[in-house]
C-alpha cells in the first residue's frame, strides 16, 4: 500500500526537469544540454565496461542527439561568426567520435568527448557567472568579453 511507486517517482522527476527548463535562462539551458550529453556519455562508458551493447548504443545515441539537435542546432551562425563556425565543427567532430566509439567499442573516444563537453560547459558557466555580476564590459576577463553568448542565441 505504501510501497515505492516507480511510475509516480518518474512523473515527479519529469515535472521537476520540465520546471527547471521552463525557468532556465538561455545560458542555463545550454549548460543543461552539456550536462545531459556528459551524463549520457558517462553512462555509455559504464555500459561498455559491462558489455551491455544495447544500452551503450542507446546512451551514445542520446549524447549524439543532444549534441546535434540541441547544441549544434542552437548555434546562431550569423551572429556568432567564427566562434559559431568553430563550435559547429567541434560538435560535428564530437558526434563523429561518439559514432566511432559505438562501432569500435572504444571508451577512450567517449572520454575525449566528455573532456571537450566539460571544458565547454565550464566556459558557459563562467559566462553565466559574469552575467550575474553587474560588471562593465571593460572589467570582464578577455575570455568573457568575447561574443560567445551570441552564437547560441542567448
Amino acid at each position: 500500500m505504501f510501497g515505492l511507486n516507480q511510475s509516480g517517482v518518474n512523473v515527479y522527476a519529469k515535472i521537476g526537469i520540465e520546471t527547471g527548463v521552463l525557468a532556465a535562462s538561455p545560458n542555463k539551458l545550454i549548460i543543461m544540454l552539456y550536462e545531459g550529453a556528459i551524463a549520457a556519455c558517462q553512462s555509455a562508458i559504464v555500459h561498455m565496461q559491462n558489455k551491455d551493447i544495447q544500452n551503450k548504443g542507446v546512451m551514445l545515441s542520446k549524447a549524439i542527439m543532444i549534441i546535434e539537435s540541441g547544441l549544434r542546432l542552437s548555434l546562431d551562425k550569423k551572429a556568432g561568426g567564427e566562434v559559431a563556425a568553430s563550435l559547429d565543427s567541434l560538435y560535428a567532430y564530437m558526434s563523429n567520435r561518439l559514432a566511432i566509439a559505438n562501432i569500435r567499442n572504444q571508451p577512450e573516444l567517449v572520454h575525449e568527448v566528455i573532456k571537450l563537453l566539460t571544458d565547454l560547459k565550464s566556459a558557459w558557466e563562467a559566462i553565466g557567472n559574469q552575467q550575474a555580476m553587474p560588471l562593465a564590459a571593460s572589467q570582464m576577463p578577455p575570455s568573457v568579453n568575447h561574443p560567445i553568448a551570441n552564437y547560441a542565441g542567448a
